[in-house]
């Protein structure tokens, strides 16, 4: 008879009609005063009613009754943190992990009474280690949700100063934990930052900026190839942000690929037209490729958009040394060591002086050099393009063997001169 009422009960507790269930459970409890079931169904009824005492009395008789209860103990807290019983809370939901160390909601429970005690680290910890119990268990929607408990936790970031000397742009996210991400990746810890990454991409597949975020931490760690790959997805899953191009276009050049890569600064700049950092990058595969002129000339833009870019300064005169325009670029690494010092970049600031010194030893030499002034003179008739240079001077060589290297380079100037009828 006693099944006869608890199984009413939980059919009128199926319908809401928690009144009558918990009559059907007290009377099941009146054949059978120690039916744990059927006070775990009755606290569960009053729970929903709202009487919450009633329901953590009905929880605790459970767990004397069946101390190995996981589901008590977790009903007890979700009770508990309701009544603004904290500690209380806490000890049960623990109570629950140590039953079961993979109950995932246990975890975001705790996460929950943790963030309200204002310990927002663990809260963060127990919430992640949630997401990955559900990921587990193939549970998306959870998964997605401790994840947006995570988000709303994490504090404000500054914006990112990007290093002079970073190889990839460092991206301030919109989104906090993707920030906080790429800060530990900015930090060393690329490989922790990955294996987040990859399960939040395990969670849903079709996240572009995840896609995005794990392109620049593989950029990171040297992984090219990689990072370009998931670039090539954030830009298929329709994330249209300067960021990717930017970044993709970075790893691109560093593989040489520096077509392709100016193709996506070009992107980048059509999205986000005052952007200083890719015209400094551009400048620099502009350089690789030996068009100097186009390459002062980015250097130059990126220059009037923030006139305190030392490695703009810098990398401008790198390309007027090679431009053989020796007094602009002397003028250009004084300029880049003087705000170096200023942010107390000693590193960059050591590396700025050097090739200062370097060039400054070597610039009376050079103005007394007839075939340096015939290289620069060259160098303008080709646009500034030393590898065009090189192959009209080469061919004169392979025809005319034997003679001196003034003699090359005054030929191919001649010839230029009366072709575009100088």
């Amino acid at each position: 008879m006693n099944d006869e009422f608890y199984n009413r009960g939980l059919e009128k507790a199926k319908q809401k009609d928690y009144p009558g269930a918990i009559e059907e459970f007290n009377r099941a409890l009146q054949l059978t005063p120690y039916f744990a079931e059927a006070y775990f169904q009755r606290g569960l009824a009053y729970y929903d009613l709202g009487e919450l005492l009633q329901a953590v009395s009905d929880y605790t008789q459970v767990l004397r009754l069946n101390p190995q209860s996981i589901e008590a103990y977790y009903s007890r807290a979700l009770a508990r943190v309701a009544l603004k019983n904290l500690p209380g809370a806490l000890e049960d939901v623990e109570g629950a992990i140590r039953l079961n160390s993979n109950y995932a909601a246990a975890y975001s429970l705790r996460g929950m009474v943790r963030r309200k005690q204002g310990y927002i680290q663990d809260a963060i910890a127990n919430f992640k280690k949630a997401a990955q119990l559900y990921l587990e268990q193939k549970d998306k929607e959870n998964c997605r949700l401790c994840l947006e408990r995570i988000k709303q936790l994490q504090p404000p970031k500054k914006p990112a100063v990007p290093q002079p000397n970073s190889t990839i742009v460092t991206i301030t996210s919109t989104n906090e934990y993707f920030t906080q991400l790429l800060d530990k990746a900015e930090k060393g810890n690329t490989r922790e930052a990955i294996e987040d990454l990859n399960w939040v991409l395990q969670a849903d597949p079709q996240d572009a900026q995840a896609y995005c975020c794990r392109g620049v931490v593989r950029c990171k760690m040297g992984n090219y190839q990689a990072a370009i790959a998931d670039f090539n997805q954030a830009i298929l899953l329709n994330f249209q942000d300067a960021i990717v191009y930017r970044n993709r276009g970075k790893a691109r050049s560093l593989l040489g690929d520096h077509q392709g890569a100016i193709a996506d600064f070009n992107q980048a700049l059509q999205i986000q037209p005052q952007d200083a950092l890719v015209y400094v990058a551009r400048g620099n595969a502009y350089r690789a490729m030996s068009n100097y002129l186009g390459a002062i000339q980015d250097y130059t833009q990126a220059l009037q958009i923030n006139p305190d870019d030392a490695q703009a300064y810098y990398n401008r005169g790198i390309a007027h040394t090679l431009l053989e325009e020796i007094q602009h670029a002397i003028e250009d690494y004084q300029r880049a060591a003087s705000i170096f010092c200023v942010q107390e970049d000693w590193e960059n600031y050591q590396q700025v002086l050097d090739s200062l010194n370097k060039i400054q030893s070597s610039s009376l030499d050079f103005k007394k050099s007839k075939s340096n002034l015939l290289r620069q003179r060259l160098l303008r008739l080709v646009g500034g393009q030393w590898d065009i240079a090189q192959r009209l001077i080469q061919q004169k060589k392979d025809y005319y063997p034997g003679m001196t290297e003034e003699w090359y380079l005054q030929k191919v100037i001649a010839e230029l001169e009366r072709d575009r009828g100088n």
